[in-house]
């Protein structure tokens, strides 16, 4: 399916590199990254997630400032393609905790043997941190989330020296802590994306939310948890049951347009009393998926100030 696979750092360093089927040159990962850096120049914007150059496909995302990227001379699915390469950083990040340039430089070796797990020969063989725990033998090399440079912005975070995580959870779900101790923590985030456009007047035109609830368990033993969501949750509009959207009949107070659930959750009782039964896998994963494109108040209000500078300018002021 892919030929090669490596990770390039924002300057272009090759951190990681493998060549599965030996089809494409062994300089790809420069041609890629001056591709994708020049691709401005160009006058069309930033560099697509997929692209060809002289008969290689070229596949990216970035992740935590890191390319991950993956070629191949065949056509393939862009969206399966797209959709290894972040579950590739998913399991990486389960097994080192912290996913960034210094860690996958000092776990290196334990990072060759993941790839090796996960793909044979250009063909996926398991993207699960569960199933991979049974074949993968090297212990993670943990670098301290103190040591993380501080992100711009992301500075009014800092808590003295140490910076705060975007999750809570910056820890290896396969290593142990001192003293061989258990782990027995679970972390739930709920991250959301709002999209508003607002009018010139400050009024709102359009908004939605995409959100997902992340799930990370250090539980032994991997028991059955139940997770309760808000009992007057609708699913579509008007709609009462997951499995009848088109139902014209309830009302909750929260209202999704869509939603969908990880393999492991358990819909029994979603219906009856909106909770969610699974018995949680190791590494990070995603239990629940939802948009919602229903009226609510943003947590921001953009009002524009426009100017006439000159005949043929105006200046603009977002206060």
């Amino acid at each position: 399916m892919i030929s090669q696979f490596f990770v390039l750092s924002q300057r272009g360093d090759n951190i990681v590199f493998r060549d599965y089927r030996g089809e494409v040159p062994k300089g790809s990962a420069e041609i890629f990254f001056r591709k994708v850096k020049f691709w401005k120049e160009d006058g069309e914007g930033d560099a697509p997630p997929v692209f060809n150059v002289d008969g290689v496909n070229y596949f990216h995302v970035k992740v935590a400032g890191l390319l991950f990227v993956a070629t191949t001379r065949v056509n393939v699915s862009p969206s399966l393609v797209l959709e290894l390469l972040q579950r590739i950083a998913r399991v990486i990040k389960d097994y080192l905790g912290i996913l960034n340039e210094d860690s996958l430089r000092k776990n290196f070796v334990l990072v060759y043997e993941l790839l090796d797990e996960v793909i044979d020969f250009g063909y996926v063989q398991t993207t699960s941190t569960e199933v991979l725990k049974s074949y993968v033998f090297n212990e993670p090399i943990v670098v301290d989330a103190a040591r993380l440079p501080t992100l711009g912005p992301a500075s009014i975070f800092m808590q003295g020296t140490k910076r705060m995580p975007g999750t809570a959870v910056t820890k290896s779900v396969v290593a142990n802590e001192p003293g061989g101790r258990k782990r027995e923590e679970i972390f739930v985030d709920i991250i959301e994306k709002i999209s508003v456009t607002f009018s010139s007047s400050g009024y709102i035109l359009t908004s939605e939310i995409d959100g997902t609830i992340q799930m990370k368990s250090y539980l032994t033993g991997n028991p059955e948890i139940r997770l309760a969501l808000n009992e007057e949750l609708s699913i579509g509009r008007g709609g009462r049951s997951i499995y009848d959207y088109n139902s014209s009949t309830g009302s909750g107070t929260v209202i999704l347009d869509d939603c969908n659930f990880h393999e492991s959750v358990h819909l029994d009782s979603f219906d009856i009393d909106r909770t969610l039964t699974l018995v949680p896998p190791d590494g990070e994963f995603p239990v629940m998926n939802y948009r919602m494109t229903q009226e609510f108040k943003p947590p921001f209000r953009i009002n524009a100030l426009i100017e006439e500078a000159g005949a043929l300018r105006v200046s603009a002021c977002l206060p």
